[in-house]
C-alpha cells in the first residue's frame, strides 16, 4: 500500500556516523568510483537499512527490487539516467528488452512497479515487451494496474537459444523475477544477456555470502574514513542444517545467538548503549520478509511453538528452510507519524536513483517491518542522496539520505563482489554483468 500524498514527521537520534561521512566526502567519491573500475555493478538493487542513531547499517539486499512504484515521480529522471548509462556499458546498440516479472498477476502493486520499470527503459531509449512465465498465459493478456492503465504480459517464446515474444527479437533479457523456485528451462542456455545474471536468483545465492562480502567492504570502507567498522556491519553467522519442525540444528542455532548477543553486548558496554541487544534470525535464502523472527534471549529459540515453528520452516514458494542467518539486530529509531519507519535505498548500476520508508503501524524498532500490514512513504526522501550539505544545519536531512546512499552503495558493492566470486565458481556462462 502507498501513502499519496504522505503527510508524515521523522524522528530519531542523528546519526554518529554521519559527521565522518561528511568530512570524507572527497576521499568516500574517489574510492567508489575505484572500487567500479574494479567491480561490475548489479544492474539494479535496493537496500533495507535500520538506523538506530549510534549505528546505521544494511539488513537486506535485493538483487531483483519490485518497488520501483513506490520512488517519487521526483527521482524517475535519475532512474533514466542511471539506465542510460547501464545500456551504454552493456551494449551501446541495443534496441529491444525482454521484460520478465514475477508471477504476481493479482498484486496489482507490484504490477505497478514494472510498469514504472518499463516506463524507465522505455525512456532510456528501448522498445520494451513483458514476457509471462505464467503457463495459463497462452496468448496476450490485459491485466489492470493498481492506478490507471494495464499492462499487455505476453507468453514467451524461445527459438533455439533466443527468448523473446511473438514478433520481438530481445537484445537483453531483464528479469524482475527473484527465481525463488528455481530457473525454469525456458531461460537456461540463452545466448542473450540476462540481467541480473540467473546466479543472483534466490535458488543459488544466499545472504550470508552476501554480508561475508560487505564485511570485506565495511572494513576497507571504515578503514578510509577511520570509523569502527561495527558501526555500519552487523554481527552475523550461518547456520546450515536446520530443521524447525523436526527440531534438528536447534543447538547449532542457540550457540549462535548466544554468540552474537555477548558480541553484541560487548559493544554496546564500550558504546555506553543502554538497549538491549537482539538477533535476528531469517532464511539465508529468498525474500519478501518470510522466514524471520526476533531473539533477544537464547531460550527463546527452544521454546518456538508450532505455529512459529511453521512459520519459520517455508519462505516464497513454498521452498523448505535448511540454512538460517543470525544476524544482529538493529533497531530503528526513526518513524513516520508515530508509527516504525527504515528507509529503503534504490540502485541503478553504480548510482542512487531514490528512495523510501517502509513503515508498520504495529511493529516495534527491533521488529521485521517487511511484513503484511506495512505501508510505503514515497515522499520521504525530500532530496536526492546526492545533495549532502557538510555546512548545514544539524540533523540536515540531505545529509541524513546523503550517508545513507552511501552506504547502500557498499552494500550495492558487496552485491557485486558476491556474484562476482559465484561467477568465477560456476565456470563461463552467457550471463553478463555491466563492465
Amino acid at each position: 500500500m502507498v501513502i499519496s500524498p504522505p503527510i508524515y514527521t521523522r524522528v530519531g537520534p542523528a546519526m554518529a556516523l554521519e559527521q565522518p561521512v561528511l568530512r570524507a566526502i572527497p576521499e568516500i567519491e574517489h574510492w567508489f568510483r575505484n572500487q567500479w573500475l574494479k567491480h561490475k555493478a548489479p544492474f539494479y538493487s535496493s537496500v533495507d537499512l535500520r538506523n538506530s542513531g549510534f549505528k546505521l547499517a544494511p539488513v537486506d539486499t535485493n538483487l531483483f527490487p519490485g518497488g520501483f512504484n513506490n520512488l517519487t515521480p521526483d527521482f524517475l529522471p535519475l532512474c533514466i539516467q542511471a539506465a542510460v548509462g547501464a545500456v551504454e556499458k552493456l551494449c551501446p546498440d541495443a534496441k529491444n528488452v525482454l521484460l520478465i516479472p514475477e508471477s504476481h498477476t493479482r498484486n496489482k502493486f507490484y504490477l505497478q512497479n514494472v510498469a514504472i520499470l518499463r516506463y524507465i527503459m522505455r525512456q532510456a531509449g528501448l522498445n520494451v515487451r513483458i514476457g509471462t512465465l505464467i503457463p495459463e498465459i497462452t496468448q496476450a493478456t490485459e491485466v489492470e494496474l493498481a492506478e490507471n492503465g494495464s499492462l499487455l504480459l505476453e507468453p514467451l517464446r524461445r527459438v533455439g537459444n533466443r527468448l523473446g515474444v511473438e514478433g520481438f527479437d530481445a537484445c537483453v533479457v531483464l528479469l524482475n523475477n527473484d527465481l525463488s523456485a528455481g530457473v525454469p528451462e525456458i531461460l537456461q542456455g540463452l545466448e542473450q544477456i540476462i540481467l541480473p545474471p540467473l546466479h543472483a536468483g534466490w535458488m543459488t545465492r544466499r545472504k550470508s555470502m552476501h554480508f561475508a562480502a560487505y564485511d570485506q567492504v565495511a572494513m576497507e570502507f571504515a578503514n578510509l574514513i577511520g570509523v569502527d567498522p561495527w558501526l555500519i556491519n552487523p554481527y552475523f553467522e550461518r547456520c546450515g542444517k536446520i530443521n524447525f519442525q523436526e527440531r534438528r540444528g536447534e543447538e547449532c542455532l542457540a550457540g549462535y545467538i548466544s554468540e552474537i548477543l555477548d558480541s553484541i553486548r560487548i559493544k554496546y558496554n564500550e558504546y555506553s548503549i543502554a538497549q538491549e541487544p537482539f538477533v535476528i534470525v531469517k532464511a539465508d535464502a529468498g525474500t519478501y520478509g518470510m522466514g524471520i523472527m526476533t531473539i533477544k534471549h537464547v531460550d527463546e529459540i527452544r521454546d518456538l511453538n508450532r505455529k512459529q515453528r511453521n512459520k519459520m520452516s517455508v519462505v516464497k514458494d513454498g521452498l523448505s528452510v535448511t540454512d538460517v542467518l543470525v544476524q544482529e539486530g538493529v533497531y530503528t529509531f526513526e518513524s513516520i507519524d508515530d508509527a516504525v519507519a527504515e528507509p529503503v535505498v534504490y540502485l541503478m548500476n553504480t548510482a542512487v536513483v531514490g528512495g523510501f520508508y517502509r513503515v508498520h503501524t504495529s511493529r516495534g524498532p527491533d521488529e521485521n517491518l517487511n511484513a503484511p500490514g506495512m505501508q510505503f512513504v514515497s515522499q520521504a526522501f525530500e532530496m536526492p542522496c546526492s545533495l549532502p550539505e557538510p555546512e548545514g544545519k544539524a540533523d540536515c536531512a540531505q545529509n541524513r539520505f546523503y550517508v545513507y546512499g552511501v552506504v547502500a552503495r557498499l552494500a550495492s558493492l558487496a552485491a557485486a563482489l558476491e556474484l562476482e566470486k559465484m561467477e568465477a565458481a560456476q565456470g563461463p556462462t552467457h550471463e553478463v554483468l555491466l563492465s
